[in-house]
């Protein structure tokens, strides 16, 4: 069992690591046209008309929507998020049913002292 449970860490791992290099690389992929772009921009017009900024800007969006695929909710709630939610709810859930439980067994006993003092107020 422990082996089945490192071996899916490292594939889950393995998978990250490939979503990593693949997002890497598209970056880099912008940056490197961006930086020709704005050349060829500079050296046609001398940036009079910054039509590059539109290429930057669109694309520069696509890789913004890369990154939040990529990184996620981690970038949002950090990491193992998800895990510690499902703990989290789980506790409440467990505090709920032993609140209920404490307030079933109070109930019982006020019952059961409101019948007697019923029973000894008629005696």
């Amino acid at each position: 069992m422990k082996n089945l449970g490192e071996e899916n860490k490292y594939i889950r791992a393995k998978e990250r690591v490939a979503k990593l290099k693949k997002f890497y690389g598209k970056l880099g992929t912008y940056l490197i046209f961006m930086v020709f772009f704005a050349a060829i921009n500079y050296y046609t017009n001398e940036f009079r008309n910054p039509w590059f900024l539109w290429v930057a800007g669109f694309w520069g969006l696509g890789v913004a929507i890369d990154a939040g695929k990529t990184f996620g909710a981690e970038m949002i709630f950090g990491r193992n998020w998800e895990e510690r939610k499902i703990k989290e709810l789980m506790n409440e859930d467990e505090n709920v049913d032993t609140r209920k439980k404490e307030s079933d067994s109070k109930r019982r006993e006020t019952d059961v002292k409101r019948k007697d003092s019923e029973r000894n107020w008629w005696e």
